[in-house]
């Protein structure tokens, strides 16, 4: 694979993306699975250049349980009011083996940045869509999502992106 195989201008697909947090708490025993339902964003490839931003509207965040979900949005948590977007910049991407990158990101969350070295699988999903795939695990008191009622909750998430952008005319 090499990145001029994919110049061009790109645009998330928000039907076909999904953004997920895997949070264990009550001490490790039970693991929380939140899912982001609003995001948007784009990509860009030029020669060797990739750069994008992936921006995730915090308030969608949903559990399945509606006071969890409030909780989440709260001060303790995401601060929805004071913060209403988590964002990636894809600051370049480096091709590190057949369908396999390295993007080099900053992650916003909360107004803490993170610089992230993420591996990522490419996948051609044909008429001119792509998706990326990834998995991190990320420390939440680092990025300011400190709420930890009696300690039940662990500092680690995980986080599963799988992104599908197209390409623009």
């Amino acid at each position: 694979m090499d990145l001029q195989d994919w110049a061009g201008r790109w645009r998330l697909d928000a039907e076909r993306t999904t953004i997920t947090i895997h949070s264990p708490t009550f001490w490790g025993f039970v693991h929380v699975k939140s899912e982001f339902d609003a995001v948007d964003g784009d990509a860009q490839v030029d020669g060797d250049k990739l750069t994008g931003t992936l921006r995730i509207d915090a308030a969608s965040v949903r559990t399945g349980i509606k006071r969890r979900d409030a909780h989440l949005r709260s001060a303790d948590f995401f601060d929805v009011e004071a913060f209403p977007t988590v964002e990636v910049v894809a600051e370049s991407g480096e091709v590190t083996s057949p369908s396999w990158v390295t993007l080099h990101v900053r992650l916003t969350v909360k107004g803490h940045e993170s610089e992230l070295d993420l591996p990522v699988h490419v996948r051609n999903l044909g008429g001119g869509a792509v998706q990326l795939s990834t998995t991190a695990t990320l420390n939440r008191r680092n990025l300011g999502v400190d709420g930890n009622l009696l300690g039940m909750m662990g500092d680690a998430a995980g986080v599963e992106a799988a992104a599908v952008f197209v390409r623009q005319p």
